[in-house]
């Protein structure tokens, strides 16, 4: 199926010509049969020679309707532009093709109606010299008479050759479906319509419907009045929903895949056909078939930062409408950047406008790494954008110059931590990813790279030998003078606090490798290790508890922990309970 909108002036006779092609009149409200004009936004759809299926989405030609008009041109890749030959060229029509230029819309066609009525040549070059400026360039135009029948035949022959010019949807992209309508069917509960641009909609399928958040399930697909199990883009489709209420779904809201959209009401926007500073303060943003208010803070000459003050779904590379509802001026943008960082300091503004003078028009991976310098690569699906890269670390992608500054930035916050903690045994993790602002732990460990090093939560930088406070080095020397005669006989605790080799003190000097700790209490001489396995190699192998202590001149308390850290660190095994001996090494 293909679907187009049909724009003009509200006494051009769309509405007519639709009825015409299709058999169904798209006028769904009494009063717009009443008073002969469009009020919202009506369907139908006609089968063309080409053996393809065409909706059409008949939009209000009416200056005070121009807010449903957009809501029907929103979603629709392509338009029918109808102009009536005894009327010529509108300033309504100026509106309708200022708001399809501004959406981007690159496919389009000309009618002109009533050509019973007036010749439809000058209607036709009066149009197609407006319709050149834009987005849409040159269009075939048709002459037709809705009363006579008259270029009906040429019109569905046309309307085929546009349809095999529309460029093929993206079937597996995610889904947003715009809700144009919403009611409630006995028995089968809430019902919503849109068109789907892109994507593929299945019956079972969870959607979330934006901007609310809420988890829906599709119940049951229509399309063309017809039940189907699956719909693809692009497609007129109505959807009936398991788990919301009718009056929780209103025109305007959208039904999208999970976790493949930012809803956002912020977004940084690139401006075409106006100046940002000739803006208005609070315009209206449309998109799809949504409308808001906005806030907006001009950056640069064709940029700005807009405040939504509804949320709504979007991705990079979004094209949309602002509308000033007093001067009726029209202004198209596209989407930047949907989660853009704050303005912290003065100047900022103007710092961020010489940024995004830079970018191109849809920007890459690459281009908001740089900007935003960490991302995961769900925030850049959520974001409308292709992961690109490797990561760093778990899923976080990183722009290499932000990398390599937050390794030197790393090796110096771990050396001043060093010099003002001498007695730390180095920088937490913790305290490195707040200090360098990283959002992940495993960001910060990603970082640690040598000559810095990771050793129980702690980055440490390189053995250099001892490197103590004074205060520590002289009581290490007092405890080496208590042990120069007797270098097993550990000092009691009491003797420890008296040397202030305790808690931090002693962890540091040990740290260091000034001395050997076996214990919490039980403290050596580094060289203590090896000698001990020098004495105990000369005892008859194998050798007691009682038989060690006697050779090595300590006691019980220094002894068993002592074994116990020898058979740890490989220079003894145990024979049997009662004794071991010394470990040979081949």
């Amino acid at each position: 199926m293909h679907v187009v909108a049909t724009a003009g002036h509200v006494d051009h006779g769309k509405s007519t010509l639709v009825r015409v092609l299709t058999d169904t009149d798209p006028d769904r409200w009494a009063e717009e049969r009443r008073r002969g004009m469009t009020i919202d936004l009506g369907y139908a759809w006609t089968k063309l020679p080409s053996g393809e299926w065409l909706a059409f989405v008949d939009v209000p030609g009416h200056e005070r309707f121009v807010t449903n008009m957009l809501s029907g041109v929103g979603p629709v890749p392509a338009v029918m532009i109808v102009v009536a030959a005894d009327e010529g060229w509108m300033p309504q029509s100026a509106e309708h093709l200022a708001a399809i230029d501004a959406l981007g819309v690159r496919d389009g066609l000309l009618v002109v109606t009533r050509s019973d009525r007036e010749d439809p040549e000058t209607a036709i070059a009066e149009a197609q010299s407006e319709i050149v400026n834009t987005c849409l360039g040159e269009v075939e135009a048709v002459a037709v008479s809705g009363i006579t029948g008259d270029g009906i035949p040429a019109l569905r022959s046309a309307l085929s050759r546009l349809v095999r010019r529309l460029p093929a949807p993206d079937d597996a992209a995610p889904v947003r479906l715009w809700v144009d309508r919403s009611f409630t069917i006995r028995g089968s509960g809430t019902v919503v319509t849109g068109t789907l641009p892109a994507g593929r909609v299945r019956v079972g399928d969870e959607l979330l419907l934006a901007p609310g958040g809420a988890r829906v399930r599709v119940r049951g697909l229509e399309s063309l009045k017809e039940r189907v199990d699956t719909v693809t883009a692009v497609a007129r489709v109505a959807v009936n929903l398991r788990g919301v209420d009718k009056g929780a779904v209103t025109r305007g809201m959208a039904l999208v895949t999970p976790e493949h959209w930012t809803i956002t009401d912020q977004i940084d926007v690139r401006l075409r056909g106006i100046a940002a500073e000739v803006l208005p303060r609070e315009p209206s943003l449309h998109i799809g078939s949504a409308s808001t208010a906005v806030y907006v803070r001009p950056l640069g000459p064709d940029t700005a930062r807009l405040t939504l003050a509804s949320p709504l779904p979007l991705h990079i590379g979004d094209r949309a409408i602002l509308r000033d509802p007093g001067s009726r001026r029209i202004a198209g943008l596209t989407v930047l950047d949907v989660c853009p960082p704050p303005i912290k300091r003065r100047g900022g503004g103007a710092t961020m406008a010489r940024e995004l003078a830079g970018w191109p028009e849809v920007p890459d991976a690459q281009v908001l790494l740089s900007r935003h310098k960490l991302l995961r690569r769900a925030d850049l699906v959520v974001m409308g954008c292709e992961p690109q890269g490797r990561p760093v670390a778990g899923d976080w992608l990183a722009d290499p110059a932000h990398w390599e500054s937050l390794r030197t930035d790393l090796t110096e916050a771990v050396a001043k931590h060093a010099a003002n903690h001498p007695l730390d045994p180095g920088l937490t993790v913790d305290a490195a990813r707040q200090q360098l602002g990283l959002p992940d732990r495993r960001l910060a460990e990603a970082l640690v790279q040598p000559p810095l090093r990771l050793e129980a939560g702690r980055i440490v930088r390189p053995s250099q030998g001892p490197s103590l406070p004074p205060e520590v080095t002289e009581a290490v020397d007092r405890l080496r003078q208590d042990l120069e005669r007797s270098p097993f006989q550990a000092p009691e605790a009491s003797r420890l606090a008296q040397l202030r080799l305790t808690g931090r003190t002693l962890a540091a000097a040990a740290r260091a490798g000034a001395v050997l700790r076996i214990a919490d209490t039980v403290v050596l001489l580094p060289e203590a290790e090896a000698e001990a396995v020098r004495i105990l190699g000369e005892l008859r192998q194998p050798f007691t508890a009682s038989e060690a202590r006697r050779a090595l001149d300590t006691s019980r308390r220094v002894v068993i922990p002592f074994l116990e850290f020898l058979d740890q660190r490989g220079h003894t095994v145990r024979v049997d309970g009662n004794s071991r001996r010394l470990k040979i090494n081949k």
